[in-house]
């Protein structure tokens, strides 16, 4: 299967591929996002993840980003997605996030993870982040997990 493209590259500008991870963490019906202040730009929201660090793997990237980003303490259970997304950050360094996309555990907080001061934790139903994460590729990967969700919820339920 092809992996999805997202984003509108503008012409001329080089998007280096940047290897990445992300995670849904739910809670009681709602979903962990951060929402992003950075001076100079409006705030946005983002699935808790990032860029893998040298010799990292993506489920150790997107367990070290939820704790930098949110102070959650997750564990990462299955990869479902993958999806590339284009994008101009704050710094504007143009970068193609190529995202791996996890089903992620809860497992508790330590707020001594955390050192993103300009992230901050939200609890939001998968509708209302699909509707207002920034980037398409988020929203996808929460639109693909709900469907999984639903399929493996209508096998248990099967006679």
């Amino acid at each position: 299967m092809a992996v999805p493209q997202f984003g509108d590259p503008e012409p001329g500008r080089t998007y280096a591929d940047r290897p990445a991870a992300f995670g849904i963490c739910e809670r009681d019906g709602r979903i962990a996002l951060v929402r992003v202040e950075k001076p100079g730009h409006a705030p946005w929201l983002d699935l808790p993840g990032g860029a893998l660090d040298p010799g990292e793997g993506p489920e150790q990237a997107v367990v070290r980003e939820y704790g930098e980003e949110t102070g959650l303490v997750v564990a990462a259970l299955e990869p479902y997605g993958r999806a590339d997304q284009v994008f101009v950050n704050t710094d504007g360094a143009a970068y193609n996030n190529r995202a791996v996309f996890f089903t992620l555990r809860l497992d508790g907080e330590d707020a001594s993870l955390k050192v993103e001061d300009d992230h901050t934790l939200t609890w939001v139903t998968p509708q209302a982040a699909i509707e207002s994460l920034r980037h398409d590729a988020h929203a996808w990967a929460v639109a693909a997990w709900l469907r999984l969700r639903a399929r493996a919820q209508a096998a248990s339920s099967a006679p």
